[in-house]
């Protein structure tokens, strides 16, 4: 088979080519042998060869003596509360997150409840490569336990963090794509709380999408012009895991994935201050809230758990990821789809007004993201040129190569998997960020 694509938060690969039961079954055992004692919580995202895998992965756990804790089908964050919940010594989330049908994957949680930091992944995968099992005798074997209930916490932390009575009293119309992932188990529940009238787009979590399942503009088309047919005042969207979220508003408009995280984070400011941070590809309409409220913004490298690592040291009271996924320490250091649910909810209803004229009322620029093809050896050099090249720019090199203008920025990545570097621009106009990314790819 083909080697699937390893980091350290976990794997993913196509079933079949990239991915087998057996290599879920071993990932999961390297993965246990560096946890502490307890349980470990295994959930799927609703594919329909998540069983399949659950089932190896299952297995190998109680052959080197973990206990599991069963939670089927269930959210990435609900994964995270799990965790918590069971007092478990770590997590298994099989998800391929946005990815196609044939794809599948594992997401690695640590006790704490959020996904594994780099140190720890890297000596997940260190293990895995060196094959090695310690597979325990038949008086020592672990056993399954089921997990009846996934959702009642989780339920409980997000309704904490917004007036419940408030949202009740709108009976807000909202159209819900869960598009046959793991977001409907806790998003009906969640939506009906609030007193919503639901109409509710791929509720079974059976896998079977009813569209690309990355939630992008193109991708829900068809999702937008249900939500004026249903008058929904807004339309959430989902990833298959749920960790992301889309928005559209009343109009049918795609708001986007960028806009959600801002949109909680200046309902959020507004009540709360402290600290803020974003990773460093994230639209500086961020920074641009936290300064209206005059609290602290940080960027941390890329990926969720750099995220996590920098709040928790900065004590921030809210961030996340421009690609749909907010964190709310309240509720816990996961990407949550549905924090970003019930803030902008409670944001519409504190405020009076539409999703479209919050949306509106916010911060504007264009991103655009590229790549070009690029052997690794050669990005050290690609990168000093670049930064010789926009010499007038504020160099960064937290991850990759960052540059900085006072209404602009720049950002150059080298992909972990691939021979290729990744250019994201975003400017005031279109034409702004498209002309980044094409100066920078000339430079290159």
């Amino acid at each position: 088979m083909k080697e699937p694509i390893i980091s350290v938060s976990g794997l993913r690969g196509i079933i079949g080519e990239s991915l087998s039961p057996e290599l879920a079954m071993r990932f999961a055992c390297a993965f246990a042998a560096d946890l502490d004692d307890g349980p470990i919580v295994v959930t799927r995202d609703g594919r329909h060869t998540g069983r399949m895998l659950a089932d190896a992965i299952r297995s190998g756990l109680c052959a080197v003596g973990r206990d599991v804790v069963d939670a089927d089908v269930a959210a990435t964050p609900t994964t995270g509360i799990l965790v918590r919940l069971a007092k478990a010594a770590g997590g298994i989330q099989i998800s391929a997150s946005h990815n196609p049908p044939a794809y599948n994957g594992m997401k690695l949680f640590g006790a704490d409840g959020r996904v594994l930091t780099a140190d720890l992944g890297e000596r997940v995968v260190a293990r895995y490569r060196g094959g090695e099992i310690d597979w325990v005798g038949h008086d020592r074997l672990g056993v399954v336990k089921t997990c009846d209930d996934t959702t009642s916490k989780h339920l409980a932390l997000v309704l904490a963090n917004v007036d419940v009575d408030r949202i009740r009293k709108q009976q807000f119309k909202v159209l819900l794509d869960s598009n046959h992932g793991a977001g409907s188990v806790l998003g009906r529940q969640l939506l009906e709380a609030l007193g919503c009238q639901v109409t509710l787009l791929g509720g079974e979590p059976d896998g079977q999408f009813a569209h690309t399942p990355e939630p992008t503009a193109e991708n829900l088309a068809g999702v937008r012009a249900r939500i004026v047919e249903a008058g929904a005042a807004v339309g959430f969207c989902q990833d298959p895991d749920a960790d992301r979220l889309a928005v559209i508003d009343e109009g049918g408009r795609y708001i986007g994935e960028e806009f959600t995280l801002v949109l909680c984070l200046d309902h959020v400011l507004s009540q709360t201050a402290g600290p803020v941070v974003t990773n460093c590809a994230t639209s500086r309409m961020s920074e641009d809230i936290a300064n209206k409220h005059g609290v602290e913004f940080f960027r941390s490298a890329v990926g969720e758990a750099n995220v996590c690592t920098m709040m928790q040291d900065k004590r921030a009271v809210f961030g996340g990821e421009g690609n749909g996924g907010p964190i709310d320490p309240r509720v816990g250091y996961v990407r949550d789809s549905f924090v970003g649910m019930a803030l902008i909810l409670d944001a519409m209803a504190a405020t009076g007004k539409q999703v479209s004229e919050l949306a509106d009322a916010l911060p504007h620029y264009d991103i655009q993201k590229t790549k070009i093809t690029l052997d690794r050896d050669r990005i050290p050099a690609a990168l000093d040129a670049l930064e010789r090249y926009f010499s007038d720019a504020v160099p960064s090199r937290l991850d990759g190569l960052r540059l900085d203008w006072p209404d602009r920025w720049l950002l150059i990545r080298a992909s972990n998997t691939e021979p290729i570097v990744r250019i994201i621009a975003e400017a005031p106009d279109e034409a702004g960020s498209r002309k980044l990314c094409a100066d920078a790819a000339n430079a290159i």
